[in-house]
Formats: structure tokens, C-alpha cells, sequence
């Protein structure tokens, strides 16, 4: 019995054994297969024969639009993912087991299969539908465009700080060859202190990446806006300037984890000295389709204050007259203790187009004190022949021949009781 019990132990060690070794050397022989794949598959197959064969098999599948179209890249599946089940990929496309033979689908017109070293090629992608959006910001320059500058605005409500990163200018349009820009930083109404940039040497697209902090309570935040003023400095060290950026930040949604990055265009500052009353900004346009006319109050330079003291509130009232009758008045919010106020305020009043030849818009600046007592500082009045002489007809009349379009003028103020 123990011979018996011997003899069987020693069968069933040696048929494991014998397991074990046939199991050793099929995975060795599995791996020198793949191996074996890989290789044949690194060495001959590149991305120019891939094309020839694919072309030769379906030339109608896979030929290029146009020749500056960028060449398809091919998608590869390997071979150790043969096994699994790549029934119906997509409405119209299969694969087959044999591994020897190069194969189209039967409807396949979106790609075709070929088995290569043991690897399929299913169709190719194309990397231009891969790439990110170009800022247009950076090529999109208008006619008569005299430059362009990038910055961000960022406030701190814990330490009442406005922080200010100027990032860059573009497209610089120099009185000479040459340019050496920097940039000044207003925060209006306040007009005796500015912050300034370094000087960039010779160059057009100067790259500035500068902080700046205002210390500014949150309170009169919204009321203040920011002025940058974009210079270049001659070799005789004159400073010419290039253009402006009014910016208020009462539209604006400031907070300490809203950091935006805005870009504005530069205009040209007004360089004439200011009416014995001062000078009004707006701009107008008239919708025909819509019977819309809209006035936007943009700013006023020069006003002769009666109270010089800062808790002197202006604001500019918009009416619309018809036979000089009051049809509608709006008027913008205050600003505080400012002869230089910036508004940026859109209005609209719905007016028919045969109601112009008789209609008129005059726009009065307004001045509250702490007595609560109004002074008007001058008022401009816009529309036809009747009502207007000079640039305000001039303006009026500009409006009605391009509709839709924003027609933007200075005009000075008079006084009058």
C-alpha cells in the first residue's frame, strides 16, 4: 500500500510539473510573439507607406481636401487588443480575425481597416480639428486703429486696495520710426497723482507686466474710473502722446477672485483747451426699423464748478423736445466733486422717423451741493435746421444718414438761465 501511495505521489508531482513547464514556456513563447509584432511593426510600417496603402485600397475615402490642409494621422489598434470583441465600431464598420490580410468594409466611407505586423489601422484623424481657438484680440485690428493695451483689475475688499496689472500694448502708432512707450495710470476724479510704467526702448509692442495698487475705499469704488495714458518719449526726452483708455469701473463686478483679463482700443484725446463753460462727449444713433434713438453720455472736460468742495454731485439730464415741447427726460447717475466727470451711460427713446424733422435733444449739466441747491453749468442742444446751428446740426444730421451707427462728437457747453 505505501508503494501504491509513493508511486501515485511521484505521477502527480511529475504531471505538474510537466503543467508548470508547458505553462513556463507558452507565455515565453506569447511574449516573443509580441515582441516579435512590435518590432515588424516599428520597422517598416511609417506614416508615408500607411498612406500609399490606405490610398491604394480606398483612394476615395482617404484623399486630402486641399494641399495646405494638414496630412491624417493614422489610429492604431495594437495587437493585444485583437481578442476583444470590435463588432460594429460604428453603423457601418467591422474588422476581421485574419491578421494576413489588408481589407476595406463593405460601406465604409468614413475610414478603412488594414491589418499591419499584426496591428489594424482604423482610419486617421485629422489634428486640425484638434487645435485650440486663435485670439482674435491679437490680429483683429480696425481701420484706423492706433493701438490696443491688455490689463486686469483686481480689488481687495479687506485692505481696500484696487490692484492694477498693465500687461501690454500692441500696435503702436509713433509721430517717428521709433518708440519708446510707457504708460500713465489716473484713477479720476483724482487728476494731480498717477502711477507710471517703465520705458520700454524701441519698440512697438512693448511688454509691460507691471503692478500697480490704489488705496480706494469701497464706497466711492463705482464712482471712480480708471485713465491710462499711453506716451512715447523722442530722443530730446519730449513726451508725445499716443492715445488714452477711459475705463469706469462702475460696471464692473470687482472681487478678489475676479481677475479678468480686459483689453480696450486707444483713442485720441481731445487736445483743444476746454469752452469758456466747458465741454460735453456723447454719441448718437437712430434705429429706423425700431424708431429707437439713442444717446450715450460718455463724458464732459472743463466745468466750472460752483462748489469746489468733493461732496459736489454732477450729472447730465437728456431730454427729448418735440415743437420744444417735453416729450422724456432721463438723466445719468452723479458724479462726485469732478469738473472732468466720465458717465458711459446709454439712453433710448422711441421716436418715429417722420417725427426727426420736428424733434430735438437737449443735454444740461447739473450741479447739486451740500445745500442741496441745482446750478445749471451749460447745456448743448442737438436736431434740425429750426433748433441747431453748426457742429450740433451738423451732428444731428451725420445721425440720420447713418443709421444704426454711433455717431460720437465734443461739443461745447453754453450757459443760459
Amino acid at each position: 500500500t505505501e508503494q501504491a501511495v509513493t508511486v501515485a505521489g511521484g505521477v502527480t508531482v511529475g504531471i505538474l510539473l510537466f503543467v508548470l513547464i508547458g505553462i513556463t514556456a507558452y507565455l515565453l513563447w506569447k511574449k516573443f510573439c509580441l515582441l516579435y509584432s512590435y518590432e515588424e511593426l516599428a520597422n517598416p510600417v511609417k506614416t508615408t507607406p500607411v498612406n500609399v496603402i490606405l490610398q491604394d485600397q480606398s483612394s476615395s475615402e482617404i484623399q486630402p481636401k486641399s494641399t495646405s490642409r494638414s496630412k491624417s494621422v493614422p489610429f492604431i489598434i495594437p495587437p493585444t487588443l485583437h481578442g476583444q470583441d470590435w463588432i460594429n465600431l460604428t453603423n457601418e464598420e467591422q474588422i476581421q480575425e485574419d491578421n494576413n490580410s489588408c481589407m476595406i468594409p463593405q460601406s465604409g466611407p468614413r475610414s478603412s481597416f488594414c491589418s499591419l505586423a499584426g496591428a489594424y489601422i482604423v482610419g486617421t484623424i485629422n489634428p486640425e480639428l484638434y487645435k485650440f481657438p486663435e485670439d482674435k484680440s491679437e490680429t483683429d485690428f480696425p481701420e484706423g486703429n492706433i493701438g490696443r493695451l491688455w490689463f486686469s483689475i483686481e480689488y481687495k475688499q479687506a485692505s481696500e486696495r484696487l490692484l492694477i496689472s498693465l500687461i501690454k500694448a500692441r500696435k503702436l502708432q509713433p509721430p517717428a520710426d521709433s518708440c519708446s512707450p510707457f504708460v500713465k495710470i489716473y484713477l479720476l476724479p483724482d487728476e494731480r497723482h498717477y502711477l507710471q510704467t517703465k520705458i520700454k526702448r524701441k519698440t512697438l509692442n512693448p511688454q509691460f507686466d507691471e503692478n500697480f495698487v490704489f488705496q480706494v475705499s469701497s464706497k466711492t469704488l463705482l464712482q471712480r474710473t480708471l485713465k491710462f495714458l499711453v506716451y512715447h518719449v523722442d530722443k530730446q526726452k519730449h513726451h508725445h502722446l499716443l492715445g488714452q483708455v477711459i475705463f469706469p469701473l462702475k460696471n464692473e463686478t470687482l472681487t478678489d477672485d475676479s481677475k479678468v483679463v480686459i483689453w480696450r482700443d486707444l483713442e485720441k484725446e481731445n487736445l483743444e483747451s476746454p469752452s469758456e463753460y466747458g465741454d460735453i462727449q456723447f454719441s448718437l444713433s437712430y434705429n429706423d426699423c425700431l424708431g429707437r434713438l439713442t444717446v450715450v453720455v460718455l463724458r464732459a472736460r472743463g466745468l466750472k464748478l460752483q462748489d469746489e468742495s468733493r461732496a459736489v454731485s454732477v450729472y447730465v439730464r437728456v431730454s427729448l423736445m418735440n415743437h420744444n415741447k417735453l416729450v422724456r427726460s432721463k438723466k445719468t447717475a452723479a458724479v462726485l466733486g469732478s469738473p472732468n466727470p466720465v458717465y458711459n451711460e446709454s439712453f433710448s427713446f422711441k421716436t418715429n422717423q417722420t417725427a426727426l424733422d420736428t424733434a430735438s435733444l437737449n443735454l444740461s449739466v447739473l450741479q447739486n451741493t451740500e445745500q442741496q441747491k441745482t446750478h445749471v453749468l451749460g447745456r448743448v442742444t442737438v436736431g434740425p435746421f429750426m433748433y441747431s446751428r453748426g457742429k450740433e446740426l451738423e451732428h444731428w444730421n451725420e445721425m440720420i444718414s447713418k443709421p444704426k451707427e454711433l455717431v460720437k462728437q465734443w461739443h461745447a457747453l453754453c450757459y443760459s438761465t
